[in-house]
């Protein structure tokens, strides 16, 4: 049969090939049967692998036939899932179909063959599946699964909301749609504890430890195995209570919303109350007045609402929600009729978890809203649905961890084999062979390793913790650490949320004033460019309190004026919309010309200058721009005015009102970092009446303007801003600005914080689409930079590059080097993006600022330059960072509101002086896993090299002995050397990623063999002593007996056939030899500088070490019966504990001498070095003699790698290298797209 695959959710996120699967009785026969003889351990795999149990239980079926489907990520990481397919009766097939009233409504299901049944004739059987909170439903049109996401799947227009959808449901037909969307509800439900214990104890790991526990208890090893199930137990404990912990968090979180009273509008014009669960798309449901929750989305249909959005953008500033316009009402100059989209009409729409401040309302009529999406479908939902089933993170060292533990199980088998060969040899009972055989597996692959590699983990979410960083996903803590980009919003990150009002330039008869700083003048009260700063803005009264965006309040306190608003019962009374009035105060309104009379007051002058906004068309980032249409008390002629980005207000305006130095006036000010606003202003026809002015297009009124003027707005750096940059510079750690501000001024702030050097070129990128025929293109500006250029220099000139792989050989190229960075706007982006594929990645690595970017975009940005191989953390306070600060490697978000719970990391600090603490805290904790796996990988070689030639005398360590090193040793140094806190500074050098590269193995290596040839020399040179003998409960060699009369003594002795062959002088001398070993492997694998503390600063870890030499020195040199008799060990002569004592000695000084000097000094430094090539705009500073040696010791290696045919593993090096002898990069001139022939 050929294979049908599929593909589902094509193009987005969770994109995943489907196929389908019927289920085989006989497979599923022999998979039971299979269960049954192997005691269910059969059923682990096919439990761990959801695609082994479709192919073991079931034969592959066409997806419209499947009882079962198995899905397929199409990412990186290929992860599978199943889902069984269900049906259900419905009196149609698509939701939004017009039914019968007669036609009944079920919600019952049927079974999966409805073969047998008899359904009415008004219902049909729709087929569906549910994974990760979604509901896929069978479409017969395009023979495929699809979601249903609510009333955007009709693609319905503006109008026909109004005109179709907004007279509300009949209750027939909002159960028939429930049967498709179900409950409205975001319903995160808490796993009992017996769920999650469960799914817990069947992680692969703790099944091995169950294994190793009953295969203990077999050889009556109770002691151990009972510590290693009370350390399971606190594991498992610790791991439910986390896990408990976050899943209550999270349905605390939703619940607020997830069930309320509404009130909504039935068909017949009646209003009923009922339960927020019920709602359905299309439900028309009435905002109270006194505000609420939003339990959906829902788009306005009439009034207006004041909305506290902190959930989904991070910013508490309310916002203005105003009702979607009606293009279908006949009049002349309407919108077009866009199809409605929430992305779109956001402004229009209230979305779900989001708060309702106020409403307002005229005439009576209600404010209504109708519902477009509910439950997972809404943002909140998909917000939820993103925490709830996050990706896997992707990082090299757990990828490595298991590779490491399949060739430690290598060597285990390798143990096993050897095992049962040799007890066959030596005619051992056949339970004595499996035991022991099986327990050199459980020796190799220590079950104590995932506690040992989470402690570090823990100790640095507790350090960050202490410093104002939370963090909801300790497994990236680890990440932190390789993190060799960050990329920063501007606005609230590296500078102040504020702005402050710096001064206006007005604009009069087309050419600029002189700046003003002052607005508050007599001359200027009543001028446009006053009126428009006074009355364009989205501000509103809350208890009392103007609110609003900012910048509107910081104009609108600058002007002086006064805002009044209608109270409720004003708007209820009046037929038509009771205008925001706003007004100058009295004391800076001009003297009258003339005397006033005598019945004239300045209140009445003053309420002449009253300003009523009738209508508001709200900021929109994709125009970057909003108006407003006034009317002034006692004039008919109604006003527009404009704000908004200069370069889209001055194509707005009559060019011969646009000063023509404008360009050159904005530029100034952009490039000293100035944020800059433009005003215009229109007077409207005179025939223009309210209603008609209600459905007008914004477009119709903003045109034709006449240019006022610019005001300048300074938006200060943070004070902690350029010190941090400076940190991550020396670090080597690429800092890119992500903002949705100006180029030039986040340019401009770019160079006053440090991120550009005040050295380093400018090339804006500047990307047109294709025009009439004509391709794509690409514009290269050279900006000049202060101080460096004459401002006459050529606009385009050679320029001279390093990329940064490599510090400059003088030797090589006696030309000065000169350092570049690209700058480009969010406009720009999509174009190169869409156009210049092979120019993206280029552009990627030398790119610092991107200005003007969407959400969207910001999060595109963070996906390409992880695809490049970058580690790239991200920074913002929350405001439209939300899906970057989830895509990125690291998260860091300076918003405690409810966007930062989409974050893995937030900071109660404001500022960004918690990255370079997060990356030293990364760092430390990597650098810990590294120190910790090896020395857990060192442990099991100790043992196992202990274990297997002790059984080559048919002899073991004993149970006491087991417990004293994994316990009282092992447990405790592991748990200890994990505290040594993070180096005070960040260094130019990085950890390296993963456990497979060739320091650590050679590390790991070279420490075997050490242990392995000291253990083996005492294991064979014991028996070359004088007085050894094989030992028997009579032997003394601690007196000076001769041999001879020992061996006599011994012909008498009966043996115990049952006796394990514990107490002898080989696994004495070895023990001793092994346990020195385990606490020298942690003293020299216990690394400080540069990533860590030392560990002499590290008491706990340095007060167990010493006194576990102290106790092992005592119980080797001065014997102690009882502690002899405990540990199963025997007395030796002092003459052998001495030479003992020697030889762990030269095993200490091997072991560091190795480790320290020999490792520590070549091969590390060598590919720390290769780790600064991960900066390719890092400016070479004055060198040390360590820096020196560094530097010779890259090249060498590099050197090495070219010889060897290597090129460096990241592309994005790669790429760096190709750019770097490439003379047409960066491009000079204009670069055009090519055309597909």
């Amino acid at each position: 049969m050929e294979e049908d695959h599929k593909v589902i959710n094509q193009g987005l996120e969770d994109e995943m090939e489907i196929s389908g699967y019927q289920m085989c009785r006989w497979k599923l026969f022999l998979v039971g049967l299979g269960a049954v003889c192997t005691g269910g351990f059969l059923l682990l795999p096919l439990y761990w692998m959801p695609h082994w149990l479709l192919w073991a239980t079931c034969s592959r079926a066409t997806i419209g036939d499947a009882d079962m489907v198995l899905l397929r990520t199409t990412d990186e990481f290929k992860r599978w899932f199943r889902a069984r397919v269900r049906w259900m009766l419905a009196p149609g097939k698509k939701p939004f179909n017009k039914l019968d009233s007669q036609t009944p409504v079920t919600n019952g299901h049927s079974k999966h063959d409805p073969t047998g049944m008899q359904p009415s004739q008004h219902l049909v059987e729709i087929r569906y599946f549910t994974l990760h909170s979604t509901t896929y439903f069978w479409n017969d049109m395009i023979q495929n699964f699809e979601v249903l996401k609510g009333l955007e799947d009709l693609n319905v227009t503006c109008s026909a909301v109004h005109s179709e959808h907004s007279a509300g449901l009949t209750k027939h037909m909002q159960d028939y749609r429930k049967l498709f969307f179900g409950v409205n509800e975001i319903d995160v439900k808490v796993p009992s504890v017996f769920k999650l214990l469960i799914k817990e104890v069947l992680n692969p790991f703790y099944i091995f430890q169950f294994f190793s526990v009953i295969l203990w208890g077999v050889e009556e090893y109770y002691y151990y195995a009972a510590a290693i199930v009370f350390m399971s137990l606190v594991s498992i404990a610790t791991s439910l209570y986390t896990i408990k912990k976050q899943y209550i968090m999270l349905h605390d979180m939703v619940a607020s919303h997830s069930v309320v009273r509404v009130s909504v509008v039935r068909a017949n014009n009646e209003i009923e109350e009922m339960m927020s669960t019920d709602l359905v798309p299309g439900d028309v449901m009435i905002i109270p007045n006194n505000g609420a929750v939003m339990p959906c989305d829902a788009v306005l249909v009439s009034g207006t609402c004041i909305v506290n959005e902190s959930m989904l953008t991070g910013e508490s500033v309310p916002v203005t929600k105003t009702n979607l316009p009606n293009p279908g009402q006949g009049l002349m100059g309407l919108e077009v009729d866009a199809i409605y989209s929430t992305e779109e009409h956001k402004r229009h729409t209230l979305f779900c978890g989001t708060l309702v401040i106020q409403t307002r309302f005229y005439s009576g009529e209600l404010v209504k809203a109708v519902v477009v999406r509910t439950g997972f479908s809404t943002a909140k939902g998909q917000l939820v649905r993103s925490i709830l089933y996050p990706k896997p993170t992707d990082f090299k060292l757990y990828h490595d961890a298991y590779l490491f533990l399949l060739c430690m199980v290598g060597v285990a088998a390798i143990g096993f084999f050897y095992t049962i060969v040799l007890n066959i040899l030596n005619k051992v009972p056949a339970k004595t062979i499996i035991t022991e055989s099986l327990d050199v597996i459980t020796i190799t692959v220590p079950p104590a390793l995932p506690a040992a590699m989470t402690a570090g983990i823990v100790y640095a979410q507790r350090r960050l913790k202490h410093i104002g960083i939370f963090c909801i996903s300790p497994q990236r803590i680890n990440i932190c650490g390789q993190l060799n980009l960050v990329c920063f919003d501007k606005t609230g990150t590296l500078t102040e949320d504020g702005l402050d009002l710096w001064g206006i330039q007005r604009a009069e008869s087309g050419s600029f004033c002189l700046s003003e700083v002052n607005v508050c003048q007599e001359t200027l009260v009543t001028s446009p460019f006053v009126v428009c700063m006074a009355s364009c803005h989205s501000l509103t009264n809350i208890n009392g309190q103007l609110s609003g965006d900012p910048l509107d309040l910081k104009m609108f306190e600058a002007t002086g004026w006064l805002l009044q608003e209608a109270t409720e019962e004003e708007t209820s009374l009046h037929n038509q919309i009771t205008p925001t009035v706003v007004r100058p105060p009295r004391q800076v309104l001009p003297e009258p010309a003339t005397p006033p009379v005598h019945e004239m007051e300045l209140n009445e002058l003053s309420l002449s200058y009253e300003i009523g906004i009738l209508r508001q068309f709200p900021f929109s980032s994709a125009l970057q721009r909003m108006s407003v249409v006034a009317r002034r008390l006692g004039e008919k002629r109604m006003d527009a005015y404009l704000k908004g980005a200069p370069e889209v207000v001055a194509s707005l305006c009559r060019r011969e009102t646009v000063p023509g130095n404008f360009s050159q006036v904005l530029e100034n000010y952009t490039k000293q970092g100035f944020r800059v606003i433009a005003l215009a202003h229109r007077h409207l026809e005179s025939r223009l009446t309210w209603h008609k002015m209600q459905n007008i297009s914004r477009d119709l009124v903003e045109n034709n303007m006449e240019f006022l003027g610019l005001i300048i707005m300074q938006n200060k750096l943070k004070a902690e801003t350029p010190m941090v940059l400076e940190q991550l510079r020396h670090a080597n750690i690429r800092a890119v600005m992500v903002t949705g501000d100006n180029i030039l001024t986040a340019v401009s702030v770019a160079r006053d914080c440090g991120m550009i050097p005040p050295q380093d070129r400018v090339i804006i990128a500047e990307a047109l689409p294709p025009v009439d025929g004509r391709p794509a293109r690409i514009e290269w500006h050279y900006m000049d930079e202060p101080g460096l250029h004459d401002s006459d220099a050529a606009p385009f000139e050679v320029v001279q590059i390093s990329m940064g792989e490599e510090d400059p050989d003088p030797d090589e190229d006696l030309r000065p080097l000169e350092h570049y960075h690209f700058a480009m706007s969010g406009k720009s982006f999509t174009v190169v993006t869409e156009h210049f594929q092979d120019l993206v990645y280029k552009l990627l690595l030398r790119g610092t600022v991107f200005a003007r970017m969407t959400p969207d975009q910001k999060t595109q940005l963070v996906e390409l330059l992880q695809s490049v191989d970058y580690y790239v953390g991200m920074c913002g306070d929350g405001a439209n960072d939300c899906g970057a600060l989830k895509r990125a490697h690291s998260g860091i978000s300076l918003s405690e509101l409810e966007a930062s719970v989409a974050s893995p990391f937030t900071s109660k600090i404001p500022n960004i002086s918690c990255v370079p603490n997060l990356i030293r805290e990364g760092r430390a904790a990597l650098i810990t896993s590294f120190c910790v796996f090896k020395f857990m990988a060192l442990y099991s070689m100790i043992q196992y090299i202990s274990v297997t030639m002790l059984y080559s005398m048919l002899s073991n360590l004993g149970d006491f002995q087991f417990l004293f090193i994994d316990v009282a040793i092992i447990l405790l140094i592991v748990f200890t050397m994990s505290l040594n806190p993070a180096w005070k500074e960040l260094v130019s050098r990085r950890p390296p990623s993963g456990l497979i590269s060739g320091p650590l193995l050679v590390s790991v290596l070279t420490q075997i063999l050490v242990s392995l040839g000291f253990q083996m020399f005492v294991f064979l040179w014991v028996r070359h002593q004088s007085w050894y003998e094989k030992w028997t409960p009579s032997s003394n060699a601690c007196n000076s007996s001769s041999v001879a009369s020992l061996s006599v003594h011994n012909t008498n002795v009966t043996y115990d056939p049952y006796d394990k062959n514990i107490r002898n002088y080989e696994n004495t001398s070895v023990f001793f030899v092994s346990c020195f070993q385990y606490l020298i492997v942690a003293i020299v694998f216990s690394k400080g500088k540069p990533f860590r503390q030392p560990s002499y600063k590290n008491w706990l870890f340095l007060l167990s070490v010493c006194m576990l030499y102290i106790f092992l020195l005592f119980i080797m040199l001065y014997p102690v019966p009882a502690i002899n008799k405990f540990l199963e060990i025997v007395c030796i002569p002092f003459q052998w504990r001495m030479t003992l004592l020697v030889i762990i000695l030269l095993n200490t000084g091997m072991s560091v001498l190795l480790e320290t000097f020999v490792l520590d000094a070549i091969l590390w430094r060598l590919v720390f070095s290769r780790g600064k090539q991960c900066s390719s705009d890092i400016t070479a500073a004055a060198r040390t003699p360590q820096s020196t040696i560094d530097h010779w010791g890259s090249r060498c290696m590099a050197a090495l790698l070219r010889w060897g045919g290597r090129t460096p593993r990241a592309r994005y090096m790669c790429l760096a290298q190709e750019l770097r002898v490439d003379p047409d990069w960066p491009p000079k001139t204009t670069t055009e797209a090519i055309i597909p022939s």
